[in-house]
């Protein structure tokens, strides 16, 4: 496979078309969104797949600026998260306290 994964090799486009519909208005809640599109079901392999997509950068951290653009990183219809919303994901995920979600911990927030 050449280029970078997207998210629907991983994920049915259907499912995350829900998800997004579901968090349109609504306050994000990344837990449920990641239970609704199927990846509390899915292997840490494939979440640490997820993950790499997420990582714009490829710094191996998703940043709080990656963060508020994480819905387009599973559809390009996607809304940006509010500031509110933003630092809500960072502070649910970010166990160290380092202000960035690294690999382990977004791992631990899908299948918690």
């Amino acid at each position: 496979m050449t280029g970078r994964m997207v998210m629907t090799d991983l994920l049915k486009p259907e499912e995350i078309k829900k998800a997004l519909d579901a968090f349109a208005a609504e306050t994000f809640d990344p837990k449920k969104f990641f239970e609704m599109i199927g990846m509390r079901a899915m292997t840490a392999e494939n979440v640490k797949k997820v993950f790499q997509v997420l990582d714009v950068d490829a710094s191996g951290y998703i940043e709080e600026d990656e963060l508020k653009f994480v819905l387009k990183g599973f559809s390009k219809d996607g809304r940006d998260l509010t500031d509110a919303e933003t630092k809500a994901f960072l502070q649910a995920a970010d166990k160290d306290g380092d202000g960035k979600i690294g690999i382990d911990e977004f791992e631990a927030l899908v299948h918690e």
